[in-house]
């Protein structure tokens, strides 16, 4: 399985961003085919409760790389992708990579 990983900044403005995540990014993101599965993780703290400078951890899954490329490289992906500058201006980091078990 091939995971992308969106990790958000602190917003300046957690309740606007809450509501344009909600209203606004989240029905492009669902409309990515070929999509597996969302997770959204609201990051509360550091270790041992200290301070973070992230926000909000999304995790897109999808059947592998190719895959991933097919959906993402689609209008509807394309159209998630730049939602991104008219949210995220606190800054986002974006990975992606392949799931493993050892």
């Amino acid at each position: 399985m091939f995971k992308i990983s969106v990790l958000y900044n602190n917003p300046e403005n957690p309740s606007a961003f809450d509501a344009y995540y909600k209203e606004k990014h989240m029905p492009l993101v669902n409309q990515i085919e070929g999509l597996l599965n969302f997770e959204l993780t609201r990051i509360s703290s550091g270790p041992g409760g200290s301070p973070t400078d992230y926000y909000l951890l999304a995790e897109l899954y999808f059947r592998d790389e190719e895959q991933m490329h097919e959906s993402m490289g689609s209008p509807e992906g394309q159209a998630t992708v730049d939602d991104l500058a008219n949210f995220a201006s606190a800054g986002v980091q974006i990975m992606v990579g392949k799931t493993v078990e050892w």
